[in-house]
C-alpha cells in the first residue's frame, strides 16, 4: 500500500506540475492515436475528392485565398503582442516577489547565535504556502549559500497525502477529437519559442542552476523565460530576500505560460472569426466570379468544338448578348465568326458550282466541235470548226486564269499587309498605258496637290482600275471618251477619296446594276469600239467581282450607276470607288 500510495502521489505531483507549468496532458493520446491517424487520412482523402470542376475556378480560388491568407497568417506571428504579455507577467511576478520577499524577510528571518541572520525554513514554508495559494504561483526559496530551503510545489504531508485531479472524460467521435486537438494546438501555439533556453530542473535543486537566482543572491532582481520540453513556457522571477539590507536568500517565483496562452488564444479566436467570415465571403464571391466566367467560357469552347468537329449548321453558339462585358463581346464575336465561316463556306460552294458550270459550257462546245470536225470533209466547214475550237480553248484558258487569280486573292489579301498607296501615280500609269493602245479618248482629271493616299495593295489597286477602264472601253463607241476623276472629300467618318470612271456607252440596265458584280456574270457587246466583232472567250465575268472584293478588303466600296442627260436619257455608265483616306 505504501508503494502504491507513493506511486499515486508522484503521479499526482507530475500532473500538478504539468498544470502549473502549462504542459499539456497526454493521458488519452496513446489510446486514440491510431484512430486519429486513420480519421485524418479519411478526411484528407475526402478533401482531395472535393476539387473544383474547373481549372479557372481553382485559380480564382487560389489567388483570392492567397491574398486573404497572407495578412491573416501574419497575425499568428504576434511577437510584439506576446512580448508585451510576457513583460506584463514578469512585472506582476516581480511585484509579487518583492511583496513575498519583504514578508519573508520580516517574519521568517531569525538570528542564530554565532551564525547571524538566517531564514527559518518552517516559518518561510508556511508563509510562502499561504501567500502563493491564491495565485497558483510556484515559490522556491534558496539560502544565501544556494541551498533550496523550501518549494511550494513539493509540500506534501508526512503521510503522503494524495491529491486527486479529475481527468477529462474519454471517448467521443475520433475525427472531431482530432480536429479539436489540431485547433487547440493552433490556438495555443506561440511563436519564437525555438530561441528560448530549455527549462531543466535538477535534483536536488540549487541556486546555481538558475541564472536569475544567482543575480538575486547578488542583491539584484532578475527574470528569465524558458521553453519547456513538453511545450509551453516557464516564466520565473527571482528577488533577493533581505533583512536590514543583508541578503539572506533568494526567492524565485515561477509559473507556466497559461495566462499568455489564454490571451493569445483569445485574440487568435477573434482573428479566426474574422478570417472565417472573410473566407466564406471570399469563397462565395470566387465561386460566383468563376461561374460568371468559367461556365460561359466552357459553353463557348464546347460549341466551338462542335463546330470544328463538323456537327452541322444546327450547332448554336450560346447567346450572351445580354452581358455588357468581355464574355458578352466574346460570345457575339464568336457567333459572328461562325456565321462568317458558314457564309464563306457557302461562297466556296457557290464558287465551285459556278466554276463547274462555266467550264462545262466551253468543254461541251469543244467536244461537239472536235467530234464534228472528224466527220466533216469540207475545208471551209473544218476551218470554221477549228475557229470554234480555238475560241473555246481561249475561253477555257481565260476562265482558268481568272479562276486561279480569284482563288489566290483571299489568301493574298489575308497574308500580305497593306501599305500606303498614292492613287494619283496608279491612275496616271494606267492612263498612260491605255492611251497608247485604246481606240477611245481617256482623260485623267485630278486636282493638283490633292493628297490621294490610301492604305491598300498597290498591285491589286492597279488590277481594279484596269478592269474598270477595260470594261468602259469595251462599251464605249468609236472615238468616245472616258473621264477618270479623283478627289478627296470630308465625310462624317473622316476624309475619303472617291475615284470615278465615266464612259459614253449604252449604260447598264437598272436591274443589272448589282448583278454585274456577281461572279461569271457577263453581258458583252457584239462589237468593240473599233467596230470589229468581239471574239468569244475574251471575258470570264470575274473582273468586276474581283475588283469589288479588292476594294472592300481595303475598307472601301465599289458600285455602278448610269449617267443621264437633262431629259433622263442614259448617256453612259459610271463606276465609283470610295476609299478611306490615310
Amino acid at each position: 500500500m505504501d508503494a502504491r500510495r507513493t506511486e499515486f502521489a508522484s503521479r499526482d505531483l507530475r500532473a500538478d506540475e504539468d498544470a502549473r507549468l502549462g504542459r499539456p496532458s497526454s493521458d488519452l493520446e496513446a489510446n486514440t492515436s491510431g484512430r486519429r491517424r486513420s480519421s485524418s487520412r479519411a478526411l484528407f482523402s475526402w478533401l482531395l475528392r472535393r476539387r473544383p470542376s474547373s481549372s479557372l475556378t481553382r485559380r480564382i480560388l487560389a489567388i483570392n485565398l492567397l491574398v486573404l491568407a497572407v495578412p491573416v497568417g501574419g497575425f499568428f506571428f504576434l511577437d510584439q503582442y506576446q512580448e508585451s504579455l510576457i513583460d506584463a507577467e514578469i512585472e506582476a511576478l516581480r511585484v509579487q516577489g518583492e511583496v513575498f520577499a519583504g514578508a519573508v524577510g520580516a517574519g521568517a528571518v531569525v538570528i542564530a547565535p554565532g551564525v547571524g541572520q538566517q531564514v527559518d525554513p518552517v516559518r518561510a514554508s508556511l508563509m510562502l504556502r499561504r501567500l502563493t495559494a491564491p495565485t497558483q504561483t510556484r515559490a522556491r526559496l534558496f539560502s544565501e549559500n544556494g541551498v533550496l530551503i523550501t518549494d511550494t510545489q513539493a509540500l506534501i504531508t508526512p503521510r503522503g497525502r494524495v491529491r486527486v485531479r479529475q481527468l477529462p472524460p474519454p471517448g467521443g467521435f475520433a475525427p472531431l477529437n482530432w480536429v479539436q486537438g489540431r485547433f487547440d494546438a493552433l490556438l495555443n501555439w506561440l511563436p519564437s519559442q525555438g530561441e528560448l533556453p530549455i527549462y531543466q530542473e535538477r535534483v536536488p535543486q540549487r541556486a546555481g542552476d538558475y541564472r536569475e537566482t544567482i543575480t538575486a543572491l547578488a542583491g539584484r532582481p532578475d527574470a528569465e523565460v524558458r521553453r519547456h520540453e513538453s511545450g509551453g513556457m516557464v516564466i520565473s522571477v527571482s528577488v533577493p530576500v533581505q533583512r536590514y539590507r543583508q541578503v539572506v536568500g533568494a526567492l524565485m517565483l515561477s509559473h507556466g505560460s497559461g495566462e499568455v496562452e489564454r490571451a493569445m488564444r483569445a485574440i487568435r479566436i477573434d482573428i479566426l472569426q474574422v478570417f472565417g467570415v472573410a473566407l466564406a465571403v471570399t469563397i462565395l464571391l470566387s465561386v460566383y466570379l468563376a461561374a460568371t466566367i468559367a461556365r460561359p467560357l466552357k459553353r463557348l469552347a464546347a460549341a466551338a468544338e462542335r463546330v470544328r468537329a463538323g456537327s452541322g449548321r444546327h450547332t448554336a453558339i450560346p447567346d450572351f448578348a445580354g452581358r455588357r462585358d468581355e464574355i458578352g463581346d466574346l460570345g457575339r464575336d464568336l457567333r459572328a465568326m461562325t456565321e462568317a465561316l458558314w457564309q464563306r463556306m457557302d461562297a466556296i460552294e457557290r464558287f465551285a458550282a459556278d466554276v463547274s458550270h462555266e467550264i462545262k459550257n466551253p468543254l461541251t462546245s469543244l467536244r461537239s466541235a472536235v467530234e464534228t470536225v472528224a466527220r466533216v470533209e469540207d475545208p471551209a466547214q473544218q476551218k470554221k470548226l477549228m475557229t470554234i475550237i480555238l475560241d473555246d480553248v481561249a475561253r477555257l484558258d481565260r476562265l482558268i486564269s481568272d479562276i486561279s487569280d480569284a482563288s489566290r486573292l483571299d489568301a493574298e489579301l489575308s497574308r500580305d499587309p497593306p501599305s500606303n498607296v498614292d492613287l494619283r501615280d496608279v491612275l496616271r500609269a494606267l492612263v498612260d498605258i491605255h492611251v497608247s493602245t485604246s481606240a477611245v479618248n481617256i482623260v485623267l482629271d485630278v486636282e493638283p496637290g490633292t493628297d490621294l493616299t490610301v492604305c491598300a495593295f498597290e498591285d491589286r489597286l492597279g488590277q481594279v482600275f484596269r478592269n474598270i477602264i477595260t470594261n468602259a472601253e469595251s462599251f464605249s463607241p468609236a472615238n468616245g471618251q472616258i473621264v477618270i476623276t479623283a478627289n478627296r472629300t470630308n465625310r462624317r467618318g473622316g476624309d475619303v477619296i472617291i475615284v470615278t470612271v465615266d464612259d459614253e456607252g449604252p449604260g447598264i440596265p437598272e436591274v443589272n446594276l448589282e448583278s454585274i458584280f456577281q461572279r461569271f456574270y457577263t453581258d458583252r457587246p457584239t462589237a468593240g469600239p473599233d467596230g470589229k466583232a468581239v471574239r468569244l472567250g475574251t471575258n470570264s465575268g470575274l473582273g468586276l467581282s474581283i475588283s469589288r472584293q479588292i476594294v472592300e478588303a481595303a475598307g472601301g466600296e465599289l458600285w455602278a450607276e448610269n449617267l443621264h442627260d437633262g431629259n433622263g436619257v442614259v448617256t453612259g455608265a459610271r463606276f465609283q470607288a470610295r476609299f478611306p483616306a490615310v
